[in-house]
C-alpha cells in the first residue's frame, strides 16, 4: 500500500498515512478533528536500476554548442548580448 503525506491547514500537523490507492483522501485531522486535512504532493519513492531505457536515453551527455555558449553569457542566453 502506498504512503501519502497529509497536512492540516488548521493546526499544521503533518502525517504520513498508509492507504489503498482506491480509498478516498482523508479530510478529518486526527489531531484537531477539523475537516482541514489535505493530501500533499511528495517525491516518488522508487529508484530505477539496471540498464533499461532510462539509463541509456536520459543520462547526461554532451550538450549542443548553442546551449553551452548561451550558458556562458551573464544573462544565460536570455537576451541579445551574445
Amino acid at each position: 500500500m502506498p504512503i501519502y503525506d497529509y497536512r492540516c491547514t488548521n493546526c499544521g500537523i503533518e502525517k504520513e498515512m498508509m492507504q489503498k490507492m482506491s480509498e478516498a483522501p482523508l479530510t478529518t485531522c486526527p489531531e484537531c478533528g477539523k475537516e482541514t486535512f489535505a493530501k500533499q504532493l511528495s517525491a516518488a519513492g522508487f529508484q530505477l536500476k539496471g540498464s533499461g531505457w532510462y539509463a541509456t536515453d536520459f543520462k547526461g551527455g554532451s550538450k549542443p554548442k548553442e546551449e553551452s555558449a548561451a550558458a556562458s553569457t551573464p544573462c544565460g542566453g536570455s537576451c541579445a548580448c551574445h
